[in-house]
């Protein structure tokens, strides 16, 4: 199982996600299949940690996740 963390590299806001399983940085970018298999994983329930590493509510991974493209 995959488990997320959000990434922050520049400002203030996440600019890609981290699958900790295997340290891959993956883009917010749609055309991206790990990001596509990322949105399917959190839409499932998987766990996503915030940029601080503390695991996220499935509400606000949701939430989280209306914000991306």
């Amino acid at each position: 199982m995959y488990t997320y963390k959000l990434m922050i590299i520049r400002g203030t806001e996440p600019s890609c996600v981290i699958r900790t399983t295997d340290g891959a940085c993956i883009p917010f970018d749609p055309a991206n299949t790990d990001y596509q298999t990322f949105k399917k994983d959190i839409a499932e329930g998987k766990p996503l940690q915030d940029a601080d590493g503390n695991e996220m509510t499935a509400e606000a991974a949701q939430e989280f996740m209306r914000n991306l493209p």
